[in-house]
This record gives structure tokens, sequence and C-alpha cells, in this order.
């Protein structure tokens, strides 16, 4: 090979590479934005049709069981048809979704959530293999970026929903519409890597290692399955249920939502610095304890120390973020390919949005049947020390057979 061809193949690699980043950015910026844009404009909702407060709860149930219900058919459609394929087509979901909440109708509104959450729940589960099939090297790199841009644009829907509402009559649908734009904007970007992978040579697809046994079946699987869960859980719960409990103990309804954007700030950080931590160390034992005990801690602060929530909230927000980014990243580094990856994908976020789901609903009843929020916390702090326990079986270097 002669010194212009290795400096192309260098050059069409690095921009391969970085066109990539770009593109899975940019889908990282649709798979939870269009969700959290619901909650401020919420009220809105519920008096455009007329919605009881238990109908309206299911905007934020139905996302999350969703993610459940079809993380390993996503996993098993993914291998199946491809990656990339199955990949746009959940963006074409999300987009259609968000279309379809732009119609002033209730059916369209429930239509496009379903719609929507189907192609979150499929991306969440396709990207990981993705990376780990065509960019091993940067996986630690690509994971904490596309978790830290998913956590961003969640916050920003978040924060600009309501005065997004005020500016046209059109008032909730252009909060919860407006995300079809950068969905449509993905959709495009997608379209050379389409083309690209269609071009490839037959045998680079099948060039993959022989079928390893399923997670489902694998003490590796439940560990990691087990650790996203008991993360999730915690992460969900506290954004469900902060601000009634920051109100009971005395806070302002503003104090406890710019605490809530403290927590959610801090854990996108959290997200970078996993991501740098994740590049230097192979077993991510040590990481996973680490960021498992500051959730432990955290929640056991709130419960013991409640005025001080603004330290516990940013001690939790650090174990929130590094914890996400550590469970995506475990997908690739616990499978031995990239089809191994997606089933293992497929069902820890299967197990863990589960879970994730039923969380807050379990904190509430308890916390209605005890009177107060020591009981609901309690439990709590528990389920996030196990985490704590399970994190070095979790985070070892392992990998299934």
């Amino acid at each position: 090979m002669t010194l212009r061809q290795t400096s192309s193949l260098r050059a069409s690699r690095f921009s391969h590479a970085g066109f990539f980043l770009l593109v899975l950015l940019l889908t990282a910026a649709n798979l939870r934005a269009p969700i959290t844009a619901v909650g401020p404009v919420l009220e809105n909702i519920r008096h455009a049709f007329g919605l009881s407060a238990a109908a309206a709860g299911l905007f934020n149930f139905i996302p999350l069981i969703m993610f459940a219900a079809l993380a390993p058919v996503a996993a098993v459609l993914g291998n199946r048809f491809g990656l990339e394929r199955s990949l746009w087509t959940a963006l074409l979901l999300i987009t259609l979704g968000s279309v379809a909440r732009w119609l002033n109708s209730e059916a369209a509104l429930w239509f496009g959530t379903f719609t929507l959450s189907a192609g979150i729940a499929a991306a969440n589960v396709l990207l990981p293999p993705l990376i780990k099939r065509d960019f091993t090297q940067h996986t630690a790199k690509y994971i904490g970026l596309y978790a830290a841009t998913m956590s961003l644009t969640a916050s920003l829907a978040s924060g600009v929903a309501v005065p997004l509402a005020a500016l046209s009559p059109a008032d909730w649908r252009l909060s919860l519409g407006v995300w079809a734009v950068p969905g449509m904007v993905a959709l495009l970007a997608w379209l050379p890597l389409l083309r690209s992978r269609a071009a490839a040579p037959a045998h680079s697809a099948a060039a993959v290692s022989p079928r390893g046994h399923s997670p489902w079946r694998s003490a590796i699987g439940w560990q990691v399955s087990l650790f996203m869960a008991l993360q999730s859980l915690a992460f969900y719960t506290l954004i469900d249920w902060f601000t009634p409990y920051a109100q009971a103990a005395g806070y302002s309804q503003a104090e406890a939502g710019w605490l809530l954007f403290l927590y959610q700030a801090i854990a996108i950080l959290a997200n970078l610095g996993c991501m740098v931590a994740l590049k230097r160390l192979r077993d991510a034992r040590l990481t996973a304890f680490v960021a498992s005990a500051a959730i432990f801690c955290g929640v056991l602060g709130l419960l013991l120390l409640p005025r001080l929530a603004a330290l516990w909230l940013t001690v939790a927000g650090l174990g929130a973020g590094a914890s996400l980014v550590l469970c995506l990243s475990l997908f690739n580094m616990r499978a031995r390919d990239h089809r191994q990856a997606s089933q293992l994908s497929g069902m820890a976020q299967c197990v863990g949005y589960a879970l994730a789901a039923l969380g807050p609903l379990f904190f509430g009843i308890l916390h209605e049947h005890s009177g107060d929020w020591t009981l609901p916390l309690t439990l709590l702090a528990v389920l996030s020390f196990i985490q704590m326990v399970l994190a070095p079986l979790a985070g070892s270097a392992r990998q299934m057979e």
C-alpha cells in the first residue's frame, strides 16, 4: 500500500468516525426530549381533553413500560434486519409520533405517545451494539457523549415546554410537536450510512463471531440487568417524587424545581466524567461501586437531613449520571460481539425499565399508606445499597460465553 493510499484510508476512517458521531448525537437528541416535554404542559393537556389525574399519569408510565416490553423484540429485529435499517425505522416512528401529537385530537395524542415510545424503545436497545460493532475503540467516548446529549436535550425540552406553549394558540401542541424537527434532521443524516452499509461486501455482514449464549441464561446477563434496574428505579423515583417530598420538608415549589434541575445538570456532568474514567479502566468494578455508593449516600442524606437537599442531590446526581453511562457501556463490555451486545441490551432494558416504571408507583403507594416519606425513602435507600453490593459483579471485566 502506498503512502498516499494509507493517508487516504486514515482520512476516510476519521471522516466516517466523525460523521457517525454526529449522527449518533442527532439520534440521542430524540430519545428523551419528546417524553420530558410532556410534564410541564400536562395540566394544559388535561384541561384540553378533560383527562383525569390517573389518565394523565399514563403519559409518564406508557414510555417506560413500552421500553421494557419492546426491548427484547428490538434486539431480535435489529439482528435480523440490520442495525442501521432498524434504527432508521425507530427514528421514523419517533418523528411520526411527534407529528401526530401536533394534531388537536385526543386519539392522535395517545397514538403519537405510543408510536414515539415504541421508536425510542428500539433505539435505546440498538445504539450500543452498533457502537460496539463499528467503533469498539471509541465505545466509552461515544457512549458518554450519547448519554450526555440525551440528558441535555431532555432537560432542554422540560425547560422550553411552557415558554413554547405561550408563543401561539397551538399551546401544548407546539411544545410537543416541535420535537418532530430534530427527528426529521436525524432521519436525513442517517441516509448516507444506510447507503454505505447496503454497498458493503456481503461477507462483512456475516463476519461475526459464533453465536454466544443467551444473556437470559447467563449470570452476567442478570447482574447487568439488575444493576440497570436498580439505578433506573432510583433515578425515575426521585424525578417523579422529589418535588412533593421537598415541599413537605419546607421548600417552595420553585425551590424544589431548581433542586431537581441541579440533580439533572449534575448527572450530565457525571456522564462525561464517567466517559473519561471508562476510557482509562477496562475493569469497571470500582467505577460501578463508587457511582452506586453516591446514589445510596444521596438517598440516605435526603432521608436523614432534608435541609441539605442540594448537597444530597448533587451526590446522587453524580452517581446517577455515572451509572447510566456505565450501564450502556456494560452492554458492550460484557458481550463478545455486537449481536450478543444487542441481546444483552434488550434484556437489561426490559428488566431495567419494567422496574423503573413500577418503582415510582409503589413509592407513591407506600407514601399514601404510611402518611409520610420515611418508609418509601428507607426502601429506596435499601435498594440503592443492594445496587452498591451488586456493582462489583456487574462491573467485572468478564464476558459472557
